[in-house]
């Protein structure tokens, strides 16, 4: 079976096509700059054959026309026909409490996004569109929402609770909710399978960095707390957003500086986190650069970055009873050797002893990273969020 995988944001279209009968990828791409100026496609087959397309993409429909069209291109195509293409699975960012797994779509489902969107605003709108404009283009084909939320649904109220007046919570929602579920269902599984352990007997600790980072508790293959909250702003620091802040320090900027809330999310969102710290950039690879050639707010943002972690990292130990694996995934977790090794130092502590020589340049492989003799196995799992999504989506359509 050929599965579309779609995720969509306010201006891009990420996509790959899966044969699941040989769970293989066909061909993966990115649309960029959709509505603007300077808009492009960016094409790869399995290969490893690439071209850019570029011109004027008005919408997400046209994103995915554009797609689909390459796709049945004779040059640069994969199928011959759009038929092959026999189901959609779409990454939705926020499920709420309805969405503790992912589902077929039909009306119900789509009203149910659109619902739940006040709480994602900046993405559940635009993974919306990607499912309507795939229904226009491919009406005949099952469609499957998968949530970055579900997985973190097994969070007891002590951890996903905020203390607010509890009438909140009954009429807003308003929760810890955790992001990046579905790459946390995808490595930890994974590192179980690499350490040849049963996922059912194992306290593990997840860290997803890179642009937007967050980490996770995982307790015998369940989440028990995330650093992401109701929105992902709250938890770690991250490239541009602010990670955990006290909220009387942003009411006491917008009064001084008198902003309203749009200015305020922009700030919270966009202006802050790395980027904010160093004034360099929110690309660490950039700050890390900053750094090596002395910029002190560079070296004061990396400072933070892997203190912020360090200090998650110990409270779910502690809400854990223990730790067995730590595990770093994402283009930062999965690339960036000096910042594992800076989250990693002075952990003996907790069992974590980093292995230098086993770290040093690994980048994106599967790989154990810590010492022999370490309590805790660090390890490094590129993850794989797509094929989770292709699965479930095979999986529901399978019954």
């Amino acid at each position: 079976m050929n599965i579309m995988v779609l995720n969509c944001g306010s201006s891009s279209i990420k996509y790959q096509l899966f044969n699941m009968s040989e769970s293989s990828v066909m061909a993966k791409g990115v649309v960029e700059k959709i509505g603007l100026k300077g808009a492009f496609l960016k094409h790869e087959k399995n290969d490893g054959q690439k071209v850019r397309f570029e011109g004027d993409i008005l919408d997400h429909q046209g994103g995915i026309e554009y797609v689909l069209g390459v796709l049945i291109s004779k040059k640069h195509g994969c199928i011959n026909s759009l038929n092959e293409i026999e189901a959609a699975g779409h990454r939705v960012t926020h499920g709420g409490e309805k969405f503790t797994k992912s589902v077929l779509i039909d009306d119900e489902v789509k009203s149910d996004i659109k619902r739940v969107s006040e709480l994602a605003p900046l993405h559940n709108p635009h993974n919306l569109k990607g499912i309507l404009a795939m229904e226009s283009l491919l009406p005949n084909i099952p469609q499957v929402a998968v949530f970055d939320t579900a997985f973190h649904q097994t969070m007891p109220a002590k951890a996903f609770m905020y203390a607010t007046p509890y009438a909140l919570y009954n009429k807003y929602g308003v929760r810890r909710y955790g992001f990046h579920g579905t790459s946390y269902r995808f490595v930890a599984d994974k590192a179980c399978k690499i350490a040849n352990t049963n996922i059912k007997e194992q306290k593990i600790v997840a860290c997803h960095l890179g642009n937007g980072a967050s980490i996770t508790a995982i307790d015998k293959g369940k989440s028990v707390d995330t650093s992401m909250g109701l929105t992902p702003v709250e938890g770690l620091i991250m490239g541009s957003r602010t990670g955990d802040l006290d909220l009387g320090a942003l009411l006491f900027l917008m009064e001084k500086e008198e902003i309203g809330i749009e200015t305020a999310r922009t700030l919270i969102n966009k202006h802050s986190g790395m980027l904010g710290i160093t004034g360099v950039s929110s690309d660490m690879r950039e700050i890390e650069m900053a750094s090596d050639e002395g910029n002190e707010r560079a070296k004061l943002g990396l400072d933070m970055y892997c203190y912020r972690i360090k200090k998650y990292i110990g409270a779910y130990a502690a809400a854990m009873g223990g730790i067995d694996m730590l595990v770093f995934t994402g283009g930062i977790g999965e690339n960036a050797d000096t910042i594992r090794k800076g989250i990693s130092e002075d952990m003996s502590f907790l069992g974590i002893e980093l292995d230098e020589e086993k770290n040093k340049g690994l980048r994106g492989e599967d790989a154990i990273i810590s010492k022999n003799n370490s309590k805790v196995k660090i390890m490094v799992v590129p993850t794989n969020e797509e094929y989770i999504i292709a699965n479930d989506t095979i999986n529901i359509i399978n019954g």
